[in-house]
């Protein structure tokens, strides 16, 4: 009958425990609401890189090795003639993962990261904008940022990661402000501000 009360007390200790440990989060969260907001944004924006390696995989099984369409294709920005570019199949394959990869992140970060009340249509596009925007500076850029890190007397390995990186932090510095304030704006939230 001891151990029974004594098992019960230290079970309730820990559950205790575990609230007052989710209460803390909960706090935090409470009173850093754009700390957090920027933290989801980040970690959930990663659901659309998955997406776009799955499907770049499964694109490359299909359009590549099942139905070998790898002669050269170039158009405007997007040269896919060099050997190992899989040709218009590499195309295809970058434009489905890239088009599905900005689809997901479209319903993620307005549903779960801003929570918008925006009427779809409206931020729809917007959002194409601003993801042809991006996919055209991580196109172009990269070239650039390589070759000066290379004449800045860096290997290329490294000067492919500093190009990534600096790919990355414009995407969001750019995306960020544009997402929470043109594209996908709480409507109530500011009109409560307004009164």
């Amino acid at each position: 009958m001891a151990d029974d009360k004594r098992s019960d007390t230290s079970r309730n200790a820990r559950d205790d425990g575990g609230r007052e440990s989710m209460g803390v989060v909960r706090k935090w969260i409470s009173d850093h609401p754009n700390v957090w907001e920027f933290i989801l944004f980040n970690v959930l924006s990663n659901i659309s890189t998955i997406t776009r390696f799955v499907v770049a995989w499964i694109g490359t099984a299909v359009f590549v090795s099942a139905l070998g369409l790898t002669e050269p294709f170039s158009f405007l920005l997007f040269n896919y003639t060099s050997e190992g570019s899989n040709g218009i199949g590499g195309f295809l394959t970058f434009l489905a993962a890239e088009v599905l990869a900005q689809i997901v992140n479209f319903v993620v970060q307005m549903k779960w990261v801003f929570k918008s009340d925006s009427a779809f249509a409206d931020a729809a596009w917007k959002y194409a904008i601003l993801a042809v925007l991006i996919v055209v500076v991580n196109l172009v850029l990269p070239g650039y940022v390589t070759a000066l890190c290379v004449s800045w007397g860096m290997n290329s390995g490294i000067a492919a990661t500093v190009a990534s990186v600096v790919n990355t932090l414009l995407a969001v510095v750019v995306s960020y402000p544009l997402l929470k304030f043109w594209i996908m704006p709480k409507h109530d939230a500011r009109s409560g501000d307004e009164g």
